[in-house]
């Protein structure tokens, strides 16, 4: 090989740190791919990142890009790990996050209590001063209570201070006060503005928002600093780039300034992994499922075009509101089921998988660390789909005594076997999963059948097939290198921001200057961001989408506006496209005018992207990967013998039918009776289903 490029991607996940290396000849294209996991380290994540380089064997001397995706602010978030907060708001608004919505889950529960907002009321300030929706100074800002704020908020041990005000989406200079003067009176404290987050409108969202921004900052700051140094001390020339909620990277200092945009930072990768492997594959419209040790998650991909709401709730469930975080995400839907999810027995005889999780240490009681409940994973095992002599890639003795017990202790409240407790738990793990995807899919008017579905994650592969097969989906594609995907997305994912504006316009002639004015103002904005880190101007692209109502409702539908300048005759064309997305969500339409509340720009450049040679097949057929035969029970369809192949040994070209099970060192492939199986260009599984 001539000269080569290495680029790196880390994934911090709740079980294990993984990690991809692409080391590319830049005359060839040539790719040689390393993959890797260790056990993640908490409370020091960095150490994890360090320990899977060290595993992989790569000296970060030699890297030329290296990305990095981690679940530290939402592990901060859920387990109240985060810092003491102190907030500074509006004149007579202190409770807006103690009112927060009136939505009640858990309805006919006469004794619910709303979410416990992550700062008490004593440590929530006012100061006088307001601005109007419109952006126009009501009455001037009065700071002269904020050094007696404070004096007590030191006196308390805040760490960390949040600034919302009313209305300053509109116009942010109030905001900008407060935060200049703050900095001014206690220069080492971490602090962030709501308008350093988003420009959007809703009270209580924007300034929980900020809250929860400032409770985790110190801690992702911490980190990142720490991750930084440990790579430059052992040779990183450049900055990693830290992977967002939006599906892009941004760099570290930007992110270290308001972290909470990194909360779905591991989902996000995989769901752009999925959709750049569709395009790649010709497959733009993908059903895109991760499943992890302790979650799955699932994305739905039309047209090669992740959805990027800002509609994200933490710890909402059934009966709790949850937390509105208001930043760019991946639309998504998580449940908690993943390999290490506990299966258990209520008082009434049924049986439950998840939503809590063994973890890493015990881990699933097959791991041998002491975990004594059952998981998906040791159903798996018993069942035969996971090889108990080649477990976790052979780095693992799985302990076959701990998961019988675990299993026929929940096989003996049921008054059953523990064959079939084992498959009552794979059957149920699968409902779970299946219900999630059609929250994705069939809620929002899609139809399955139209859809690939990509699975991923430790998991995805082995149970990929049979939701499939329920969901009735075209064919099932697992990725090469499926296990450490979500690390895979981050190196095809670009530079990216997402900006939103809260701006009310008419869609009637002589509204379409306005319309086109705040794209083209924030689109300045975005270019002058870009420019100041060292990306020219026209690598940078923009794309444009409105968020649209129909008068008198309250939310809104988002809309892809292509094109050049928007004009007067566009706008009956944005209109048709509005109805179009809105019938197809919500299955009709209305003959009621159409306005605007905002946009939305995704602004883009690439860096250090990978490009994707495929391999030329070599001729060999599957028989050079088989390994053996095995029992396998499939749970619905009963035991077969099963073709036992190498994943490492697979190649372009090669072809053959289930049922089967591939195995690699990071996941197990289980194809189920009458499944065809190919292998395209690029090394990925593509399972064709028995109709």
């Amino acid at each position: 090989m001539g000269e080569t490029t290495i680029r790196v991607a880390t994934d911090v996940g709740g079980t294990f740190t993984d990690l991809v290396c692409f080391e590319t000849d830049t005359a060839t294209g040539a790719a040689r791919i390393v993959t890797a996991k260790s056990d993640t380290t908490p409370p020091n994540f960095e150490q994890g990142v360090l320990n899977v380089l060290a595993k992989a064997g790569i000296d970060p001397a030699s890297v030329d890009f290296l990305a990095h995706g981690t679940t530290v602010v939402i592990n901060a978030l859920t387990e109240r790990k985060g810092v003491k907060v102190g907030l500074v708001t509006t004149e007579g608004f202190r409770d807006t996050l103690e009112i927060a919505r009136g939505n009640r889950p858990d309805f006919f529960n006469l004794h619910y209590q709303k979410p416990k907002p992550f700062v008490p009321r004593y440590l929530r300030r006012e100061l006088p001063g307001r601005i109007s929706y419109k952006g126009e100074e009501l009455k001037p800002l009065d700071l002269s209570a904020l050094p007696g704020i404070v004096a007590d908020f030191r006196a308390d041990g805040v760490q960390a201070v949040a600034i919302s005000f009313l209305h300053s989406y509109a116009d942010p200079a109030h905001e900008e006060a407060a935060m200049a003067e703050l900095r001014r009176l206690w220069p080492e404290v971490s602090a962030v503005a709501s308008h350093q987050i988003t420009r959007e409108w809703r009270e209580y969202e924007r300034t929980n928002t900020a809250v929860l921004s400032a409770y985790v900052q110190p801690i992702a700051e911490r980190y990142l600093s720490r991750l930084a140094g440990g790579l430059k001390e052992q040779g990183l020339k450049g900055s990693p780039y830290i992977m967002q909620s939006n599906c892009g990277v941004d760099s570290l200092d930007s992110v270290s300034k308001i972290p909470i945009t990194m909360v779905e930072s591991g989902p996000a990768s995989g769901f752009w992994g999925a959709a750049e492997l569709g395009k790649l594959i010709g497959e733009p419209n993908v059903l895109a499922l991760d499943i992890g040790g302790t979650t799955a998650k699932c994305s739905l991909i039309e047209d090669g075009a992740v959805k990027i709401k800002t509609d994200y709730w933490i710890e909402r469930d059934r009966t709790s509101a949850g937390y509105p975080i208001m930043v760019p995400v991946v639309d998504l839907v998580e449940i908690g089921n993943g390999g290490g999810s506990i299966a258990w027995v209520d008082d009434f005889g049924k049986l439950h998988v998840g939503p809590q999780s063994a973890g890493a240490m015990p881990g699933p009681a097959a791991y041998g660390r002491g975990g004594t409940n059952a998981t998906t994973t040791d159903a798996n095992l018993w069942l035969g789909r996971i090889n108990r002599d080649y477990f976790c890639g052979g780095e693992v003795v799985a302990d076959m005594a701990a998961a019988e017990t675990a299993l026929s202790g929940v096989a003996a409240k049921l008054g059953i076997d523990a064959t079939e407790a084992a498959r009552g738990i794979i059957r149920i793990a699968n409902n779970n999963m299946v219900n999630a995807l059609k929250l994705v899919s069939l809620n929002r008017g899609h139809d399955p059948r139209d859809f690939t579905l990509v699975a991923f994650g430790g998991g995805g592969a082995m149970h990929g097939v049979a939701l499939g097969q329920e969901l009735g989906v075209k064919k099932v594609v697992v990725p090469a290198g499926a296990s450490v995907f979500s690390a895979w997305g981050m190196m095809m994912s670009d530079l990216r921001r997402d900006y939103f504006v809260t701006r009310l316009a008419e869609l009637t002639p002589g509204s379409a200057a306005g319309i086109e004015a705040i794209f083209a103002e924030t689109e300045e904005r975005a270019r002058a961001q870009f420019a100041a880190e060292g990306v020219a101007a026209d690598k940078v692209r923009m794309l444009r989408y409105g968020k649209f109502r129909y008068q008198n409702q309250e939310h809104t539908t988002e809309v892809l506006i292509p094109g050049g300048a928007i004009t007067d005759g566009r706008l009956a064309e944005i209109q048709a496209a509005f109805h179009e997305t809105y019938e197809r969500e919500y299955t009709y339409r209305l003959g009621a005018p159409v306005e605007m509340v905002g946009i939305h720009l995704v602004a883009s450049a690439e860096v250090g992207k990978l490009t994707m040679a495929k391999r030329e097949p070599t001729g060999a057929t599957a028989d050079a990967a088989l390994k053996g035969h095995r029992d396998v029970d499939y749970a619905l369809e009963g035991i077969h013998r099963a073709a036992i192949y190498d994943g490492t040994k697979l190649e372009p070209g090669m072809a053959f039918a289930g049922p089967a099970i591939v195995e690699d060192p990071g996941t197990t492939v289980v194809i189920h009776p009458g499944n065809q199986v190919a292998i395209d260009g690029y090394g990925n599984i593509h399972i064709t289903l028995a109709s």
